[in-house]
């Protein structure tokens, strides 16, 4: 039988749910986030999961490695990607892991790319040197804009503003 799983990670614990291949919830559990209580929960159903689904969070890093080690098939969630499920009159943890399993199931999961390990710290350092770029712009613009606004255009042209 094919069985997906669903992990709504959070930062002190994660929200595993496993569903079967007619999407019938088997199990949906709590734990911490500890890898060796992960895989001991999940071992069980490792030889008959087509796949793990985990939404890309700041924190995703530790677990999807973690469970790559001991071979499961992993799939990261695009979280921007994911239409929010209409219908329902509450969601939670739980509903959230079971949607992940779902959509891995229905073949509908927007995913994201897992890079690999060694060129990720390459990744975040260029990610955050975007960030101070464009945050640096935004101050030089701010502040000729305040300039021009408060000491008027007409002594000295805005190409020729220079902080």
């Amino acid at each position: 039988m094919k069985l997906y799983g669903g992990i709504d990670l959070h930062s002190n614990n994660s929200v595993i749910a496993i569903i079967n291949e007619h999407g019938e919830t088997l199990t949906v559990k709590r734990l911490n986030n500890d890898m060796s209580v992960i895989l001991s929960f999940l071992t069980p159903y490792k030889d008959n999961l087509t796949g793990l689904v985990v939404e890309s969070t700041f924190n995703w890093y530790w677990l999807v490695d973690g469970l790559m080690d001991a071979e499961f098939k992993l799939h990261l969630a695009n979280p921007a990607a994911i239409k929010q499920y209409s219908g329902l009159k509450h969601a939670d943890d739980h509903s959230d892991a079971r949607w992940l399993a779902e959509m891995l199931r229905l073949n509908i999961l927007p995913e994201g790319y897992i890079y690999p390990r060694e060129l990720r710290a390459v990744r975040d350092l260029m990610r955050k040197r975007m960030d101070i770029v464009q945050q640096s712009t935004k101050n030089l613009l701010s502040v000729q804009s305040c300039y021009m606004r408060h000491l008027g255009s007409k002594r000295m042209a805005p190409s020729k503003l220079q902080l």
